[in-house]
């Protein structure tokens, strides 16, 4: 587990509720003294009730114990909920910066997103909340209770020392056997589970293509390894269970028999040995807990473990000194720039300045950079050498969730989310009502979406599976109209949309270049590169040209799949497959 000298955030977290696992241990003494009450009460049944056949005696004795029981089930109680408090607590306090940390990963690791932290805090929350931790804080009365054992006769102390020596060495032995075999199979069970994600994201392209047996054989090996691992794991602490627990009865038991033994020796009442007998069942039963329940503890810990690694792998944003509202104006200072994890940069040495209200459209063929251009402009990839600054800052000091009501995004791939339309044009904020209507007509959607069943208020499920890939798209454009945005990044912004939306589209972003919102447009289609200020050619990573629609050649105005020249005279005629409709580049370059 990584451990800074301040402590990681979840131990900060866990060192919250130090108090309360001071009220559980405080509780744990008192349940852990009470449990001498019923040996204690043979003992007097037996050695005193018996021998002087004193009823009275036996009632009161009888009556203390039931008040001691009822006291020691609402400590028990109250320990309980107050463990479920405390994973409730650590839940709360953590689960925020956790998803935060989640999303950032995503951002870092595009294309393989996991929710497995959520389940990892899920199997620490259960642990803390279970059983299983009782067995920790019940193991240091042990000894008292071997020393008890040990006053009724030093053979009982000796005795019921080496059997706990005995279960303490099989729960080293279970922890030594089991630890490595655990935590490969945790591995291979987050791999599968990751990979089972991921193909069901892709559930259409697996089916249309019959790739399902060959994609699940894929997982089905992972998911098997894993089974194997945990199968090993659990033959080994079976093992180690089972033996321990047949020892703790067989312990239990062989006391008796010493204790008749020393009985009849006359060194020993009869009443000792039956609480002699109770006593060892409680000596032995956290040792023998704990070893029943170090699964449990062994996914707790390894769950712990990764969790401590996320957050330490992506520290807390500090807060940001807030700056101005920008005013849209982009500059690229020498960027280099690659997807997160390739070190080969895609794009190489872009110095280029976007002013203010100017729209600028990006061509190029396929994997020539655009959309790394797109991300790395808006500060969703860093750049390896350079910055891209807005109005003078560098993009990354910018406190996001301040700067991104001034920012419209389209990427490539329109996701959109669980919650209304109205709720996804104005990004889960609060609705204003004027400003989505608004965002929407800007968008030339809001007459497509009075004819959905709810109007602005029909559900979309995650994805919005419900729509077309145009109406996802133009939702989109409204998405990131939302507010008045002084910068706005579109990656293929026509990709899906059909006659009517290519021209809609057209006015919006007639009406924007004139109202001076700052555009970078990445586009394979002449369609939106009549109306731009200046046309930026990327080839290979690096700015091939820079010049106004008008002074560009006809031949690099347009250029079909793979970057090759359309003759002009061909580039009204092209259909929309062949001029890259469906984006026709990797959402990686």
């Amino acid at each position: 587990m990584l451990n800074s000298r301040e402590g990681s955030d979840l131990q900060k977290v866990l060192g919250t509720c130090r108090r309360s696992f001071i009220y559980v241990g405080t509780f744990s003494f008192f349940i852990n003294l009470l449990m001498l009450v019923p040996p204690l009460y043979m003992l007097q049944v037996y050695d005193r009730v018996i021998t002087t056949r004193s009823q009275e005696t036996l009632l009161m004795l009888t009556l203390v114990v039931v008040f001691l029981f009822m006291v020691m089930g609402g400590l028990e109680l109250m320990r309980s909920r107050i463990l479920v408090r405390i994973g409730n607590k650590l839940d709360v306090q953590i689960s925020q910066r956790l998803y935060a940390a989640m999303f950032k990963r995503s951002l870092m690791m595009p294309g393989k997103p996991s929710a497995q932290p959520l389940n990892d805090l899920t199997t620490l929350r259960q642990f803390l909340s279970g059983n299983g931790l009782f067995a920790f804080f019940d193991a240091p009365w042990v000894p008292i209770y071997i020393g008890v054992l040990a006053l009724f006769h030093p053979w009982f102390g000796l005795f019921a020392l080496g059997a706990g020596i005995i279960l303490t060495i099989l729960a080293i032995i279970n922890e030594a056997i089991t630890k490595s075999l655990l935590n490969d199979a945790n591995s291979q069970h987050v791999m599968s589970q990751d990979l089972a994600n991921s193909n069901l994201r892709n559930a259409e392209v697996l089916h249309a293509m019959g790739m399902l047996p060959g994609i699940m054989g894929r997982w089905s090996a992972r998911h098997r390894e894993y089974l194997v691992l945990q199968s090993k794991a659990s033959d080994r602490a079976g093992l180690i269970t089972n033996t321990s627990k047949v020892l703790r009865l067989m312990f239990q038991s062989l006391i008796l028999g010493l204790g008749a033994f020393l009985v009849l020796a006359g060194d020993l009442t009869p009443g000792m040995m039956i609480a002699g007998s109770i006593l060892m069942g409680r000596a032995l039963a956290p040792i023998d807990q704990m070893i029943n329940g170090w699964k449990g503890f062994s996914g707790a810990r390894t769950a712990k473990g990764r969790l401590e690694e996320l957050l330490a792998t992506i520290p807390a944003e500090e807060p940001r000194m807030p700056l101005p509202n920008p005013k849209g104006r982009l500059v690229f200072e020498g960027v280099n720039a690659a997807p997160p994890g390739q070190k080969l940069p895609t794009l190489r040495g872009i110095n280029l300045s976007v002013a203010k209200g100017e729209h600028l459209a990006v061509v190029g063929p396929s994997a020539s950079g655009k959309s790394t251009l797109a991300r790395v402009a808006l500060g969703i990839w860093p750049s390896q050498v350079g910055c891209v600054r807005l109005d003078g800052a560098d993009i990354t000091q910018w406190n996001r969730t301040a700067l991104g009501p001034h920012i419209g995004y389209l990427p490539q791939d329109i996701e959109l989310f669980d919650g209304s339309i109205a709720e996804n044009i104005a990004r889960f904020e609060e609705v204003d009502p004027q400003a989505v209507v608004l965002a929407a007509q800007r968008a030339g959607v809001h007459d497509m979406i009075l004819e959905q069943p709810n109007g602005y208020d029909t559900w979309l499920s995650h994805g919005g599976n419900a729509l077309s890939a145009g109406q996802r798209q133009r939702i989109g454009m409204a998405r990131a109209l939302y507010g008045k945005p002084v910068l706005l990044v579109l990656d293929e912004p026509d990709a899906n949309l059909d006659e009517a939306g290519e021209q809609s589209l057209a006015d919006c972003m007639v009406r924007l270049r004139q109202e001076g919102t700052t555009a970078l447009i990445i586009t394979h289609r002449p369609g939106l590169l009549k109306n731009v200020d200046r046309v930026l050619v990327l080839k290979e990573g690096q700015i091939a040209s820079l010049k106004p629609p008008t002074k560009m050649a006809p031949v690099t105005r347009m250029t079909a799949d793979g970057g090759r020249p359309v003759p002009p005279q061909r580039v009204a005629s092209l259909k929309p497959s062949a001029r890259g409709r469906n984006g026709g580049e990797d959402t990686q370059s």
